[in-house]
């Protein structure tokens, strides 16, 4: 077992951001890191609490196990006694107890020091110690001081046998405020952001500590400074203030952008009213409470309202604000006056609270994408044998596709994740989007959102088009099915009109589906695009990113009963697809019976699928029918098929019918809480891919990333 412990040198330098973001760094590279906080540090009384907020957070992050923490009193007691090394006895024991795997890698995170831990140090390097482990300072990055900076590091360091010992790796410089952070950092690869320290500032470093940013002591990242992502939620203000809740409204969905403290009368008031803003207000301005309330009718998505003085409106008030306070408007009561209130905000814990999973993730983005992953690969890869873990996959995918430079058409330009998720597209170079839609109406809903659109990404109006050439591709392609008059109603429909482009090669992709039917969103791709001259229909897959691994599963949209052969084709069109997506394709045909030991003409079928499959696809490594368990447990697929090169080990699942396919998908993403990611059609002669209706603004994103991959390549 490898052990890298993370040693803060001081109080609120982002530790926990670090280690959730380091973890996320080594799972893009395919090594999954376990997570350990050997001693609680949390202030609190709860006997029943075993895992320390950061424990909690790595639990739901990344759904790991992290193992109990030891209570600080124990801690202190053991350490008065001078049994510490009974007390490492036992971390040791937890640690190797949750982690079952001796080959692991385990994050560890030290002890903060605090006036209540002035013996942080001690434990640290007692830690470092007994895991054997390898140090990494988390620091904030004053970057303006590298007198204090080298001699806050080389100080800590000094207790682990100084910056060039084998025990110290290096650093992590957090929160730096003086270098600009991109607010869709979050969105970005791990290492796509990675920030180089000006070389007069390392020379400055170099001057007071000498093997600082050398190879014996690498700047593992430097992390800017984001306003954007230290945002708490309403319910975390009003937890914070020891409020009373008139409305809870969507308080633990709202994020806090800014703070207004507004005693002003309304028409003066009028630019406080945005999203994000929590307004700090006198209990008795029923008529800014009124005005908010109708700010938030008109879908303006306000952080709350603070009424101060311990002040409640009564209740003909309430009742005029009863529209507002169903669209969600929270609304909270405090004791103090207004200064006092504002005076307790600015005083408000900073740390993500551990039930805030959507800003954890974020932040675990963000510090990944500005960590030296290369570095990481070299050092922590080389005793490691890499998988395609989920984030390996995204990772891996969005990296092929910034490669491809391709230009993706989405047809539902003025939707508002759809909008979004062009942006992060275009401004990582992930595809460059054209959105379908009126100017003005995709500007004012970016705006609403809060998402700036980049200057280059392309825009086209429908109304204003000439749609001659459109129409005439159109009935060309429709040859004796479809008239002039036809067309033009048909092209009125964007889909129909972006899949024209696609077939005109004004576009290389298609995405589209949050707010079309998969019907509307392939018919189109039907009737223009028509299958690859190699193929004789079309299927799809679904990536499924298992906690360990990423599997395909195909086909679970489409088509409803496909013949034997149909079903080979399905079979390899998805090994395809998985090879073109870096996984090498071990092909389990399903069916609810294992080898010889069923009958009927279901299990015929997948019998004669695979045989087809084996006569034309002779490399690929192809067994069936295999039941799910033989097909994905190694135990069992040894037990039922032991001669079977698949069995027990199946990345790519095909299954017998749409039913089994669609049923399956939903029930693993679901039960499970699986991402899944798809369906991507293949077999087309262009790529169509469609979304679903709940989908995220991420799955958008990775939906135009695959298309981008599929593009470029002729495989899928």
């Amino acid at each position: 077992m490898q052990t890298i412990l993370l040693v803060p040198t001081g109080r609120s330098v982002g530790l926990t951001s670090a280690a959730l973001g380091l973890i996320k760094a080594l799972d893009s590279i395919g090594i999954q890191a376990n997570f350990s906080k050997p001693f609680l540090q949390d202030d609190s009384h709860d006997a029943q609490q075993t895992l320390d907020s950061s424990s909690e957070l790595a639990k739901q992050v990344f759904g790991l196990n992290p193992p109990d923490s030891i209570p600080r009193d124990r801690l202190e007691r053991m350490m008065n006694s001078g049994n510490t090394d009974d007390l490492m006895e036992e971390v040791v024991s937890n640690i190797q107890n949750a982690v079952a795997d001796t080959n692991s890698l385990v994050i560890c995170e030290g002890l903060v020091p605090t006036e209540e831990a002035n013996y942080a140090s001690q434990m640290n390097y007692a830690l470092a110690i007994a895991l054997d482990a390898k140090v990494i300072f988390v620091s904030v990055a004053d970057l303006d001081n590298p007198k204090q900076l080298a001699e806050k590091i080389d100080g800590y360091a000094r207790i682990f046998g100084g910056l060039s010992s084998e025990r110290t790796l290096g650093s992590i410089l957090m929160r730096a405020k003086n270098i600009t952070a991109d607010p869709d950092a979050h969105h970005i690869s791990p290492g796509e952001a990675k920030v180089t320290l000006d070389s007069s500032f390392i020379q400055a470093m170099q001057s007071h500590s000498p093997k600082f940013a050398t190879d014996a002591f690498h700047v593992i990242g430097v992390i800017p400074f984001s306003n954007s992502l230290s945002v708490p939620r309403t319910w975390d203000i009003g937890q914070g203030l020891h409020a009373n809740w008139l409305n809870e409204g969507a308080a633990k969905k709202r994020r806090v952008l800014n703070t207004s403290l507004t005693a002003r009368t309304i028409s003066r008031v009028g630019e406080v009213f945005s999203k994000g803003t929590l307004i700090v207000t006198p209990g008795d301005r029923d008529d800014l409470l009124l005005a908010s309330a109708m700010a938030a009718v008109n879908n303006i998505e306000m952080a709350g309202i603070v009424l101060t003085g311990d002040i409640v409106p009564n209740d003909t008030v309430f009742e005029l604000c009863q529209p507002a306070l169903k669209a969600g408007l929270p609304i909270m009561s405090v004791a103090t006056n207004s200064f006092e209130t504002v005076t307790n905000l600015t005083n408000l814990s900073n740390e993500i609270p551990k039930d805030d999973i959507e800003r954890a993730e974020a932040v675990t983005g963000f510090v990944a994408a500005h960590l030296d992953v290369d570095w990481l690969k070299n050092y922590v890869g080389r005793d490691y044998k890499p998988r395609l873990s989920p984030s390996a996959f995204r990772n891996q995918v969005v990296r092929k596709a910034q490669g491809a430079k391709m230009r993706v058409v989405l047809p539902e330009g003025e939707e508002p994740r759809t909008i979004e998720a062009a942006t992060i597209c275009q401004k990582r170079g992930i595809a460059k989007c054209v959105l379908l839609g009126n100017a003005d109406k995709i500007a004012e809903v970016a705006k609403d959102r809060g998402v700036t659109l980049p200057e280059d990404i392309e825009i086209i109006d429908p109304s204003q088009l000439n749609l001659d050439k459109y129409i005439k591709a159109f009935v060309e392609r429709r040859k004796g099915k479809a008239t002039e008059e036809q067309a033009a109603k048909e092209l009125e429909d964007t889909v129909v009109l972006g899949t024209t482009m696609l077939y005109l090669d004004e576009v290389d992709g298609l995405v589209s589906g949050a707010i079309h039917t998969t019907a509307n969103t392939v018919r189109p791709a039907f009737q223009l695009i028509k299958t690859a001259p190699q193929y004789s229909l079309v299927s799809s897959i679904f990536f499924m990113l298992l906690p360990e691994q990423v599997v395909v599963y195909g086909d679970c949209a489409i088509n409803p009963d496909p013949n034997a052969e149909q079903l080979a084709e399905i079979a390899i069109q998805s090994a395809a697809s998985a090879k073109a997506f870096g996984i090498e394709p071990k092909v389990a045909m399903i069916s609810y019976s294992t080898g010889a030991s069923g009958t009927g003409d279901d299990v015929e079928k997948v019998k004669q699928a695979t045989q087809v499959v084996r006569e034309r696809a002779p490399d690929l490594l192809v067994d069936g029918p295999l039941q799910y368990d033989a097909a994905s447990v190694l135990s069992v697929g040894k037990q039922k098929a032991p001669d079977s090169p698949v069995a027990g080990q199946a990345n790519v699942f095909i299954f017998p019918d749409l039913n089994t396919g669609n049923t399956t998908y939903k029930a693993v993403q679901r039960s499970a809480n699986v991402v899944s990611v798809g369906p991507m059609l293949q077999g087309l002669n262009k790529p169509v891919n469609d979304l679903s209706r709940g989908a995220l603004v991420d799955d958008i994103v990775y939906t135009i990333a695959l298309t981008a991959i599929q593009a470029s390549s002729s495989d899928v």
